[in-house]
């Protein structure tokens, strides 16, 4: 039901004044240092205070049911919201994996008393969850997964390996999927939640060509975990699992790290700084100036796509198979961007560290080595192309 324009009006003043008691002037407009996944990021004490004010009211998650600490808005109310945060310069400060991927899959598929558990703790931004799934042997065919949750009777001993756990070394917890039953592939995998501080959990970080460390190995030796920390039922995993997988790939489309990939200065800015301008004050290389104009129009298309598809979602119950399209567009954008900057930015571009580059000029360098990895997370753009062939055009694999 729509919101009524009186109540949105007066919904309106009430988020206004609650951000100008509780927003602190000093965090406008910077970035959302407490729920980023690519380090430990300890907040400032203004960032803690923020992170308690909107985490008590719920407005982290506007429209998670009130029930477990969410803000229970309708769609209406978090648009509001969300134009007022903007207006305020307001970031949110709840995020991370809980918010972006298992928060939304325990509400559909957990057990009260899970909900309980953890939802509020994810509302108010205390607890931080990292995602088991991908193996040394199991990522594109992650079905193949043997990472094994041997029964013993009020307990499972959970032995075995993930690998890509983002955010493993920071965790408190971790979603993963375990296989129950060696006999069966799908339907012998369950969906289990596993404590990162247990005893024979063992992280290791990988670093990768862009410095920075935000993926780890994990190693789960005779883990005991509580009967009560399974979803669903056992071998219903991969159908949890593949939820999951399309809240993770919407996030990743645009609001997670892609989505940051693609804030900052404009292209077109940077490009006339390092290039120049003509007469006419216009990008002095006229085919680069093609190209970032291009990029820009893809870009503002794809955002707006992902406004519409975000509240279709919404109004259908939730993501679908259409995420695919969205994670491997918002892929392209995202490295057609870092590669547009660093030809505009010609040498300056290709810093790694000395003398004779600025900051940003060495984190654009970062920035765009990172960028790589965003067609191969979440699920490579090749699985995505099989998801889309198969679930939304029809295709199916003929012998």
């Amino acid at each position: 039901m729509a919101t009524a324009p009186d109540h949105q009006a007066d919904f309106r003043q009430e988020a206004r004044d609650w951000l100008a008691t509780n927003f602190p002037p000093a965090l406008r407009g910077h970035d959302n240092a407490i729920s980023a996944l690519e380090g430990p990021n300890e907040p400032t004490p203004d960032e803690e205070r923020w992170r308690v004010a909107i985490g008590e009211r719920g407005w982290g998650v506007p429209t998670w049911p009130a029930a477990y600490g969410g803000g229970g808005l309708d769609r209406a109310e978090a648009r509001v919201l969300a134009d007022e945060m903007a207006r305020a310069g307001a970031w949110n400060p709840i995020g991370g994996m809980g918010v972006m991927m298992f928060g939304p899959t325990l509400l559909e598929y957990g057990s009260e008393e899970q909900k309980r558990e953890h939802i509020p703790a994810i509302a108010r931004g205390e607890v931080r969850w990292c995602q088991g799934y991908s193996e040394p042997g199991a990522g594109s065919d992650l079905a193949a997964l043997q990472c094994f949750a041997e029964d013993r009777g009020d307990h499972y001993l959970v032995n075995g390996q993930k690998t890509w756990t983002s955010g493993g070394q920071w965790a408190d917890k971790c979603f993963a999927l375990v296989r129950t039953d060696r006999t069966r592939k799908h339907e012998g995998i369950s969906f289990l939640l596993i404590d990162m501080d247990a005893p024979g959990v063992e992280v290791k970080p990988i670093r990768l060509i862009s410095g920075s460390s935000p993926f780890c190995e994990t190693f789960f030796t005779d883990v005991k975990v509580p009967k009560g920390n399974l979803v669903g039922r056992e071998g219903e995993g991969w159908t949890i699992g593949k939820r999951l997988l399309q809240h993770e790939r919407s996030s990743l489309s645009g609001g997670g790290s892609a989505g940051r990939m693609l804030a900052g200065k404009p292209l077109s800015q940077v490009a006339k700084a390092y290039r120049g301008t003509d007469a006419a004050g216009r990008l002095a290389d006229a085919d680069l100036r093609a190209r970032i104009v291009r990029h820009e129009m893809d870009t503002r298309a794809f955002m707006l796509t992902l406004r519409r598809a975000a509240l279709e979602a919404k109004g259908n119950g939730g993501p679908s198979a259409a995420t695919s399209i969205m994670k491997n567009v918002g892929a392209r954008i995202t490295q057609d961007r870092a590669e547009l900057a660093i030809e505009a930015m010609g040498m300056a571009g290709l810093g790694w560290e000395g003398e004779g580059f600025d900051d940003a000029e060495l984190q654009q360098t970062r920035t765009w080595l990172w960028g790589k990895a965003v067609s191969i997370y979440g699920g490579s753009s090749e699985i995505q192309n099989n998801v889309i062939a198969k679930r939304i055009l029809g295709m199916l694999d003929h012998q």
